[in-house]
C-alpha cells in the first residue's frame, strides 16, 4: 500500500468515527441538560471532545499526505502526529471546564432527574463506543497510524466514563445526589490521564526516539560479504517512516565501487526485511 493509498484510508476511518461521536455527544449533552444530570453532560463533552478530535485528525493527515518537496526534504508525515498535540489540548481544555462544573455543583446542588430512558441513552452510546474502539484499533494495526490508535485510547477513556456514569445514575436513583458531582471530577481525572497518555507517545516520535530495531539491522548488515563490522547505528521517526543511518567497517584496500555496491545491498536488505523503514544513510569506514 502507497502513503497516498494509506492517508485515504485513515481519512474515511476518521470521517465514519467523527459521525458517530458526534451523534453520541448531542444524544448525551441534550438528555443531560434536560434532566440537570452534570456527570451525563461532562460524559456527553468527552464524546464531542472525540469529535473534535477527528477533525484535528483529518486536518493532520491533510497536512501528511504532503509529498517531499524542497523545504521538506523527509516529507510531512510527522504531522499526523503532531495532529496529537491538538487533541492533548482540547482535552485540556474539556478537563477545566468539566471540574469547575463539577466544584459549583457541589456548593449549589441540584439534584438530577433520572429515568429509565437514561439508561437506555446510556447502553445504546456505550454499545457505540465499543465498536468504534475496536474498529479504530483493528485499522490502526492495519494502517499503522498513530491518529487512530490516539483516536481510540480516547474512546477507551469515553467508555470508562460512560460506566461511570451509569453508577452514577443508580447511585442518584437510590438518593445519592452527591455522588453525581464525585464522578464528574473523576472523568476530569481520566481525562487528564489520556491526555497525559497521548502526550507521552506523541513526544517520542516528536524528539526522535530511537525505534527498537537496531540489533535487526546489525544482524542484517553482518550477514553481508565484506562488512567487517557495524556500529553507530541510529533510528527515528514513526513507525511507518523509520529513518536509519550506520557506519560499517570494510577492508580498506576495497574498490570504490565494490564498496559503493556493498553500501546498496545494505540499503536494499534493511528497507525489504524491515517493516516501516523508508530510508538508509550508510557510511563506509576503511580498517
Amino acid at each position: 500500500m502507497d502513503s497516498k493509498d494509506r492517508f485515504q484510508r485513515i481519512r474515511k476511518v476518521l470521517f465514519y468515527v467523527l459521525v458517530l461521536n458526534w451523534l453520541v455527544a448531542f444524544a448525551k449533552i441534550i438528555y443531560g441538560l434536560l434532566t440537570k444530570c452534570v456527570s451525563m453532560s461532562a460524559d456527553g463533552a468527552h464524546s464531542l471532545s472525540d469529535g473534535a478530535s477527528n477533525i484535528i485528525g483529518l486536518v493532520g493527515i491533510w497536512a501528511a499526505a504532503k509529498p517531499v518537496d524542497k523545504d521538506h526534504p523527509y516529507g510531512h508525515k510527522k504531522y499526523e502526529t503532531f495532529s496529537v498535540i491538538g487533541i492533548v489540548i482540547l482535552l485540556i481544555l474539556l478537563l477545566y471546564n468539566i471540574a469547575r462544573s463539577a466544584i459549583s455543583r457541589f456548593f449549589n446542588p441540584i439534584v438530577p432527574e433520572v429515568t429509565g430512558f437514561s439508561f437506555v441513552i446510556m447502553a445504546v452510546t456505550l454499545v457505540v463506543n465499543a465498536l468504534v474502539m475496536r474498529y479504530e484499533i483493528r485499522r490502526s494495526k492495519e494502517l499503522n497510524s498513530d491518529i487512530l490508535y490516539s483516536d481510540a485510547m480516547h474512546t477507551k477513556s469515553d467508555i470508562l466514563v460512560s460506566l461511570s456514569v451509569i453508577g452514577t445514575l443508580i447511585s442518584v436513583k437510590m438518593g445519592w445526589a452527591v455522588i453525581d458531582t464525585i464522578v464528574a471530577m473523576l472523568i476530569a481525572g481520566l481525562i487528564g490521564h489520556t491526555a497525559y497518555e497521548l502526550l507521552r507517545q506523541s513526544s517520542k516520535i516528536l524528539c526522535d526516539e530511537a525505534v527498537p530495531v537496531a540489533d535487526d539491522i546489525k544482524r542484517l548488515v553482518m550477514c553481508i560479504g565484506g562488512v567487517k563490522e557495524c556500529h553507530m547505528i541510529r533510528t527515528r521517526g514513526r513507525q511507518d517512516d523509520v529513518h536509519v543511518d550506520l557506519h560499517v567497517v570494510v577492508n580498506p584496500d576495497m574498490h570504490v565501487g565494490a564498496a559503493h555496491n556493498i553500501t546498496e545491498l545494505i540499503e536494499k536488505n534493511i528497507k525489504e526485511r524491515i517493516v516501516g523503514v523508508t530510508d538508509v544513510v550508510v557510511h563506509v569506514e576503511p580498517k
